[in-house]
Order: C-alpha cells, then sequence, then structure tokens
C-alpha cells in the first residue's frame, strides 16, 4: 500500500493543483519511486489510497500497468490519516504480509532485504529507520543492539532503563502482519501515532531495520528542492537502477 491520500499542505503553492505525489522529481512523478520499489521487490498489487485531489491520481496511473503493477485504489472521504487508510483498504491487503510506503519518500533501498529481514525475525511489525544521534527529528525511536524497538514516541523504555538503546526515526515504509488489523477499527488516526505505542505495550515483535543508505523525504519545499538536484545528479550518474 502507498499512502498518498494527503493535501500536501507544505508543499503549497505546488499542491493547489497538483497532488502530492504527482509533482515531478527527477522528471518523474515522486509515487513513482515507491512504485518501482515494490515492482522490483516482485510484488504486482498494490492499493493507493486517495482523497486530495485524487482523480488526477487515478488519471496518471491508470491501472498501474505503466509501472509493472495492478493498482487497486481506496477511496477516503473524510480523509482517515495513515491508521484509518490502512483499515479501510483491508478488503485489498487480504491475509498475507503487507507493505506500506509513504508516497512522499525516495529511498535507494532493495526492499526485499526490509521484507527478509522481517520474516526471517518471525516480526509482528518491521519499520525502517535512519539513525538520528543527534536528535534532529521529534520522533525518537530507540531500538537495542538486535534491531528490536524498545521506546516508541515517549512509550516504552526510558533510556536510562535499557541501554544502550540506538536513537532513530521512521524512514517510511513498513511491513506489517495480517494481525495488526485487529489493531485497526474504522476510524481517522495514526498507525504510528496512535497504533504502535499499543503494540509495543502488548509486547509484539516490533522490529527496526535501519539504512543508512541514501534517503529523502520530499514534503517541504526545501527539501523538494534539495532531493531534486541530488537524485537527478545521481540517476545521471548511474547510481540507482
Amino acid at each position: 500500500m502507498i499512502l498518498a491520500a494527503g493535501k500536501g499542505t507544505r508543499l503549497h503553492p505546488l499542491t493547489d493543483s497538483i497532488p502530492k505525489p504527482l509533482i515531478e522529481v527527477a522528471g518523474r512523478p515522486m509515487i513513482a519511486f515507491p512504485l518501482e520499489l515494490v515492482r522490483r521487490a516482485g510484488i504486482r498489487d498494490v492499493v493507493v489510497n486517495l482523497h486530495y485531489l485524487g482523480g488526477k491520481i487515478r488519471a496518471a496511473l491508470g491501472d498501474g500497468s505503466d509501472y509493472g503493477v495492478r493498482i487497486h485504489y481506496s477511496e477516503e472521504d473524510p480523509i482517515l490519516d495513515s491508521g484509518g487508510g490502512i483499515a479501510a483498504a483491508r478488503q485489498f491487503l487480504g491475509n498475507e504480509t503487507f507493505v506500506v510506503l509513504n508516497a512522499d519518500t525516495f529511498i535507494d533501498i532493495d526492499l526485499t532485504a526490509i521484507i527478509d529481514f522481517h520474516r526471517k525475525q518471525q516480526a509482528f511489525a518491521t519499520l525502517l529507520l535512519r539513525h538520528d544521534c543527534n536528535a534532529l527529528r521529534r520522533d525518537d525511536i530507540g531500538i537495542d543492539a538486535g534491531g528490536r524497538i524498545r521506546r516508541f514516541l515517549g512509550h516504552g523504555a526510558a533510556s536510562s532503563d535499557e541501554l544502550p538503546l540506538s536513537r532513530c526515526f521512521y524512514g517510511g515504509i513498513m511491513v506489517l502482519e495480517p494481525a495488526i488489523f485487529e489493531y485497526l477499527p474504522p476510524g481517522i488516526y495514526s498507525i504510528t501515532r496512535d497504533v504502535l505505542p499499543r503494540v509495543l505495550a502488548d509486547g509484539k515483535s516490533l522490529l527496526g531495520y535501519v539504512h543508512d543508505g541514501y534517503w529523502q523525504v520530499l514534503d517541504t519545499l526545501h527539501y523538494l528542492e534539495a532531493g531534486r538536484r541530488e537524485i537527478s545528479r545521481r540517476s545521471s550518474g548511474g547510481e540507482f537502477r
């Protein structure tokens, strides 16, 4: 599932007439990058949730054949946030392990590596994380040496209780088991802020996969311009597949 329903207010005025997932980055709509990640991982069925200017996203992506996938659309009215959006798309996600990606993040990674890690560890949920040693981001996540998340957005172990914990932040990809739907009732709520702290409190296997390769969120004008420059440079140099 690719989360694409948001209004993209931090990219105003670009998003006044263009939905954020269709904003151009290195000659492609930014949603093309997560679509390419899942295609390369052998995933062919993709759910895209829609709300703000959703008709334009549907018109641009069609059935997904141009991207080598089959796209199913989950319409939201009102917008449901990430947790409610995943819950509403349950009919498309079935009863197998599934992956959720943000539409506005470029990640140079082999998605199969995260999925394989998740399965090998028999995790309930696995989040792609980035190191945040200097506490530049507010979404503080602490993981132990084995990759298990022990502290999540203020919940769980305090740093003094369970050392050492590496400080990280969420990087925009998660792998989930279908049992997550036990925590996902209909409604409007965030999977990170409202659901995963309960998963942690219940003692489920919540793991972090730390990725130190190239990563760029594209959700503000500053980050978008930085991403456009660097992604174009790296693409022209053959650094990306």
